[in-house]
């Protein structure tokens, strides 16, 4: 199982914030330490799965030394992110969705670093779990 790093940023009045930098643009956040944790292995697992499919590289995991040798990465406290590689076969689905519904996942997908598959699974995942607490 690889790890990498990833970084909590908080500020006051906001969630618990996770950025990593050997996949620039992917985030996510909780609103507990907890939370922001396992929605980091979520995140992490959901854009490399998307690279998979795409036949992408997947990075090397840096070292904390070059992680915290860019100053941009100075402000987060760094922790490990496992991520786990046994993940289930990933399944083309056909959905219908409103049109408006759909610009505004893909808008919201493209912000937050998810591809489309990525974010609707995070977000029922969200929605399980919510229901389950």
């Amino acid at each position: 199982m690889r790890h990498y790093i990833g970084l909590i940023h908080k500020e006051a009045d906001s969630d618990f914030g996770v950025s990593f930098p050997d996949f620039p643009g992917v985030v996510t956040a909780g609103t507990s330490l907890d939370d922001a944790r396992g929605m980091a292995e979520e995140a992490l697992a959901f854009h490399v799965e998307g690279l998979v499919e795409d036949g992408e590289a997947i990075p090397e995991p840096s070292s904390l030394e070059e992680v915290m040798a860019d100053k941009d990465n100075l402000t987060g406290v760094a922790i490990l992110v496992a991520l786990k590689t046994d993940a289930t076969k990933v399944v083309r689905v056909n959905v219908t969705i409103p049109e408006d519904v759909l610009h505004q996942i893909d808008q919201y997908a493209e912000r937050h670093g998810y591809s489309r598959s990525g974010f609707l699974t995070a977000a029922a995942k969200k929605a399980m779990r919510t229901e389950a607490a």
